[in-house]
C-alpha cells in the first residue's frame, strides 16, 4: 500500500511542476518588449535639482529642423496704412504750385496716420522754411523732400537684437512685456523661429500664468519653431517660471530664453510693480537681461505711445515690437515713438505667419507709406 501512496504523491508534484512552467511561458510571452533605456545626460547637460516643484519642463525640440521662409515686402502689406496718404498726396501732386491748402492736407494726411501733432508740426515747419527760402518750389519736390525728412528721422537708431557672448551657462534673456491682446506670445513664437534659424539655441518661459491657456499656446508655438519651453502652474509666480527657466537654460547650455509676461494694464500701479519684479529676478542667477520688447499692436494708435512710456519706466525697455502694421492705417505711430520716447522700433509685424515678423527698415517703411509709384 505504501507504494501507491508514493506513487499519487510523485504525480502530484510533477503535475504541480509542469502548470508553474507553462505559465511561466505564458506569461513571458505575453509580455511587452522593453526598448533600451536611453542613456542618462552628462552632468553638464542634466537639469539643475533646484527646480520648483511646480515648473514642467518640455523638450519640444524638432528634430527635423528650422523651417526656412521668405521675408515678406513692407510696400505689399501696408496697403492700409499707404491709404491714410494716398488721397492727399494725389491731390498735392496733382497741382500747380504750392499753397495753404497743400500744407492743410499734408497736416491732417500725418496725423490721420497717427504722426502726432509734435512730429507733424516739426516735420512740415522744416518744409516751409525751406519753401521760403525758394529751395522747394514744385509740388513733386515737397512730397520728395518729405519723404527724405521722414526717413532720416527714423535713421542712425541701433536696431540690432542684442546677444551678447558670456559664458556657456549664461543664457541672453529677452523679456516681453504689454498689455493683454497685442500678441505678445505670438511675437515670441516668430522671434524664436527667427533665431532658431540663424543658429541660436532657444527656450521659452511661460511667464503669463493668470491668462487661460497662455502656456498651451506659447507650447505650440515652441512645438512650431523647434524650441523647449518651462511652464509653471495656472496662477503661478510668473517671476520663479522665469528663474526656473533661465536656471534650466544654464544648465543645458542654451543660449537664449525668450521670457513671456503677464498682459499688465499700463494704468494699473499693483500690476506694474509685478512687472518690477518680473524684471529684477530675471537679471538674477545665472541669466544676463539683454533685451526688454515692448510689444504695441499699431491699431492702438497714440494710445501705444503712452503703453510705450509707462512699461519703460517700469522695466527699462530696450526696444519696441510693432505688430499687425499690415491691417491699420496707423504706422505713423512709429515717428511718435522713436522721436517722444527715443525707443527704436526694431520688429514689424507684416502678416499672421510665423515668417511675417521682420527687422524694422526706416527706408522701405516710409517709401511704403508714402510713396505714390
Amino acid at each position: 500500500m505504501l507504494w501507491i501512496y508514493f506513487v499519487l504523491i510523485v504525480a502530484v508534484l510533477v503535475f504541480g511542476f509542469g502548470v508553474v512552467l507553462v505559465n511561466r511561458r505564458r506569461s513571458a510571452a505575453a509580455a511587452p518588449v522593453r526598448p533600451a533605456l536611453p542613456s542618462q545626460p552628462s552632468p553638464v547637460e542634466a537639469a539643475p535639482e533646484a527646480v520648483d516643484s511646480d515648473t514642467v519642463i518640455e523638450d519640444d525640440t524638432v528634430v527635423e529642423g528650422v523651417q526656412e521662409f521668405e521675408r515678406p515686402n513692407f510696400r505689399s502689406r501696408m496697403s492700409k496704412a499707404r491709404s491714410a496718404f494716398t488721397g492727399a498726396l494725389l491731390g498735392i501732386a496733382g497741382r500747380t504750385g504750392i499753397t495753404n491748402e497743400t500744407w492743410d492736407d499734408l497736416e491732417e494726411a500725418l496725423l490721420r496716420a497717427d504722426v502726432g501733432v509734435r512730429v507733424t508740426d516739426e516735420l512740415l515747419g522744416g518744409l516751409r522754411s525751406r519753401v521760403k527760402a525758394k529751395e522747394i518750389t514744385e509740388p513733386g519736390q515737397l512730397l520728395t523732400a518729405l519723404q527724405a525728412e521722414m526717413t532720416s528721422r527714423l535713421e542712425g537708431a541701433d536696431r540690432s537684437l542684442h546677444l551678447e557672448p558670456g559664458d556657456a551657462d549664461s543664457p541672453n534673456v529677452w523679456l516681453f512685456v504689454g498689455v493683454n491682446g497685442v500678441g505678445k506670445t505670438t511675437t515670441i513664437g516668430k522671434v524664436s523661429a527667427l533665431q532658431q534659424q540663424a543658429g541660436v539655441s532657444v527656450l521659452m518661459a511661460a511667464g503669463d500664468t493668470f491668462r487661460a491657456a497662455a502656456a498651451e499656446q506659447l507650447t505650440t508655438w515652441a512645438e512650431r519653431s523647434g524650441a523647449e519651453i518651462v511652464r509653471g502652474n495656472e496662477g503661478g509666480d510668473p517671476s520663479a517660471v522665469i528663474f526656473d527657466a533661465i536656471e534650466r537654460a544654464g544648465a543645458r547650455r542654451i543660449q537664449l530664453v525668450l521670457a513671456d509676461t503677464a498682459g499688465r494694464l499700463h494704468t494699473k500701479t499693483n500690476l506694474m510693480d509685478e512687472l518690477r519684479k518680473v524684471r529684477r529676478v530675471a537679471a538674477k542667477g545665472k541669466g544676463r537681461v539683454t533685451e526688454v520688447l515692448l510689444v504695441i499692436d499699431a491699431t492702438t494708435g497714440q494710445n501705444g505711445l503712452t503703453q510705450a512710456r509707462e512699461f519703460g519706466d517700469a522695466t527699462d525697455v530696450t526696444g519696441v515690437v510693432l505688430t499687425k502694421l499690415d491691417g491699420s492705417a496707423k504706422g505713423g505711430i512709429v515717428f511718435a515713438i522713436e522721436t517722444e520716447l527715443g525707443l527704436p522700433v526694431k520688429l514689424v509685424g507684416l502678416g499672421e505667419t510665423i515668417g511675417d515678423l521682420v527687422p524694422f527698415e526706416p527706408s522701405e517703411f516710409v517709401e511704403a507709406l508714402v510713396s505714390l509709384d
